[in-house]
């Protein structure tokens, strides 16, 4: 919907629509478009970065500190 300043938004073609009909028109073109953009993406999640997570030591009692707070 956007275009060049000197260029119109809209054309009548055929008829001579009164003002009013004129602002419906305009109003729902503007609400399609309005629901027709695309929304922006979530930013990614903080959870999958490996540096954010602490690395995983197997052994004798690892299972009871991984309940440990650090």
């Amino acid at each position: 919907m956007t275009g060049d300043a000197s260029r119109p938004l809209l054309r009548v073609v055929r008829g001579e629509p009164t003002a009013e009909e004129l602002a419906a028109l305009v109003a729902v073109v503007t609400a399609g478009a309005a629901v027709t953009a695309p929304a922006a993406a979530p930013p990614p999640s903080l959870w999958g970065r490996p540096v954010l997570r602490s690395p995983l030591h197997p052994g004798p009692g690892a299972w009871r500190a991984s309940g440990l707070p650090r």
